[in-house]
């Protein structure tokens, strides 16, 4: 009977399984699921009186400044960090092993993965777009342009983010360590991406550095749609950079396919 079920059937149940397993989890609902909700918090309480983009023309509160980079940051941890830990977790108790023992396809277990990703990342975005404009008077963006850009800008910040999390995985030598070294980096990524800061406030060579990693370009496509359009020309390049978020993006997503299908264990090293 097995062999009549199909892999999408096999993959379905998986993410369902996947997503029970993850609401389950309140660590990862916490630093992946309200984190960016109570970044946005602190910034509006903290920031409230205070206005950005002065010489936009149409200057805006801190609240919808940083809400771009908030999407941005929780994309890549629902992806990102998600798959990361979760992955060498479950390598280091056995777990991928087992699974690769079982009829199961390994491609309807990474589809399961990936179904969890983009029902929980939508589902947080959802959540802090809804908290934004409830919370702090946040306006959303009306134009069906906008919300097109953030249609491919969040496929692909999540695609890259998912085959980046899986090959990043393989880094952690144990469970312990998976945390410290998924978080750490990330959370510096963060700080240099334009997430918590004003981007072109920042240091030229700080920029440059963003400049080579995806969550840059991710925080700047999302600026173009939750902020007005005067606020192209405060950017560091004058511009939105549609075509070259678009690029940079894909060319991650295509590496971490590559690195994946290079590192990828279903086991600890130095198991037979």
């Amino acid at each position: 009977m097995s062999a009549t079920v199909s892999p999408a059937r096999i993959a379905r149940s998986r993410a369902t399984l996947e997503i029970k397993s993850y609401f389950r989890e309140r660590d990862s609902l916490i630093f992946s699921f309200l984190f960016p909700i109570i970044m946005l918090g602190i910034f509006a309480v903290a920031f409230g009186g205070e206005d950005v983009g002065q010489d936009s023309g149409a200057p805006v509160d801190f609240a919808q400044y940083f809400l771009p980079g908030m999407v941005a940051s929780g994309i890549m941890l629902v992806s990102f960090q998600t798959l990361a830990i979760s992955l060498a977790v479950e390598r280091d108790d056995g777990t991928l092993k087992r699974l690769r023992g079982t009829p199961m396809p390994a491609v309807s277990y990474f589809l399961g993965k990936v179904g969890m990703i983009l029902v929980v990342g939508l589902s947080q975005i959802a959540l802090l777009l809804a908290v934004a404009a409830l919370a702090f008077g946040v306006e959303l963006p009306a134009e069906p342009a906008k919300w097109l850009t953030f249609a491919w800008c969040y496929v692909l910040g999540t695609a890259g983010g998912a085959v980046l999390g899986i090959a990043y995985s393989s880094l952690p030598r144990s469970a312990k360590s998976a945390s410290a070294v998924v978080v750490g980096p990330l959370i510096i990524l963060q700080f240099i991406s334009g997430v918590f800061f004003v981007f072109s406030d920042l240091p030229s060579w700080l920029q440059n550095v963003a400049s080579v990693f995806p969550l840059k370009w991710l925080a700047q496509g999302m600026r173009s749609v939750f902020l007005p359009d005067g606020f192209e020309d405060l950017e560091v390049s004058g511009s939105w950079q549609h075509g070259p978020t678009a690029l940079i993006l894909s060319l991650w997503l295509i590496a971490g396919l590559v690195i994946c299908v290079r590192t990828f264990r279903w086991q600890r090293t130095g198991e037979g």
